[in-house]
């Protein structure tokens, strides 16, 4: 694509190739108060790869996923990131590391336009303090420059030129979503982590919404972890797929192997598959 995000990702043109291991999640363990959202789940994350978590509604999908990035800490287990091993993460730690994420909610600023948006997602980048921002001298004022400018190749590449002086309220649901991708990208991650970034789309959106997600992790090498409902969508593309069932790992596998095993069958895809 002519529309590269080169201060954001990995070069365009880069050829997926699945690497070693860059994060590993080892016995997880979540509870409110009586109530088990995860028991002992682990599973691992390759470099470059698209990794489905499927499972029906409460089987702890986004529980994983807010454990990932310091969202709730796990009373049992420890998740590994290039290498070092953690207990306990805040949000920050785990965004200063390289894991972005969207939210099955959106929490866009409604009032604020598509580019203020998406800029807010370069905070953790800008070295400026408040002072020098507002008058905007100096370093201050080449730094700005330059988020701009990695924010205008988002805009770019998620093809929301058109919209990116409009408020995101007045936006339709479908481009709110490609905006909240938008500004979790403007963190530079590292892994990408996507809770069901198609749900609520029709036909045409979760098309678009494929084609970003595979071009982000394809031609940019994005580790994608990524929550969805949609069985299709999964099958399509996903490197790996691990299903939970009321909190508990019962499957992990190719996608082939997951849609062929009897107890995933039994506890999500249903016996007429």
């Amino acid at each position: 694509m002519s529309t590269a995000i080169p201060a954001v990702v990995a070069p365009i043109g880069a050829s997926k190739k699945i690497g070693e291991v860059i994060l590993e999640v080892k016995n997880i363990s979540l509870g409110f108060g009586g109530v088990k959202a995860l028991t002992d789940i682990s599973f691992d994350v390759r470099e470059h790869e698209v990794r489905a978590i499927i499972g029906p509604n409460g089987a702890g999908k986004s529980s994983m996923l807010n454990c990932i990035n310091g969202v709730y800490t796990p009373q049992q287990g420890s998740i590994s990131f290039r290498g070092q091993t953690f207990k306990h993460m805040n949000s920050h730690e785990v965004a200063v590391m390289g894991i972005g994420r969207t939210f099955q909610n959106l929490a866009l600023f409604k009032g604020m336009s598509v580019l203020d948006n998406i800029m807010s997602g370069r905070n953790l980048k800008i070295k400026s303090n408040i002072l020098m921002q507002a008058l905007r001298i100096g370093p201050a004022e080449r730094e700005e420059i330059m988020h701009r400018e990695a924010v205008e190749r988002i805009i770019d590449f998620l093809e929301i030129q058109a919209f990116r002086k409009t408020p995101v309220g007045q936006l339709p649901y479908g481009l709110q979503k490609r905006v909240d991708l938008g500004r979790a990208l403007a963190m530079e991650p590292q892994v990408l982590l996507l809770d069901e970034p198609m749900a609520g789309m029709n036909v045409e959106e979760k098309q678009d919404m494929c084609r970003f997600v595979l071009d982000v992790n394809e031609e940019f090498g994005t580790t994608i972890v990524l929550i969805e409902h949609d069985m299709g969508v999964v099958m399509d593309i996903s490197d790996r797929v691990v299903v939970l069932d009321y909190g508990k790992k019962i499957g992990d596998g190719t996608p082939e192997e997951v849609r062929n095993s009897p107890e995933v069958i039994s506890a999500y895809l249903g016996t007429s598959h």
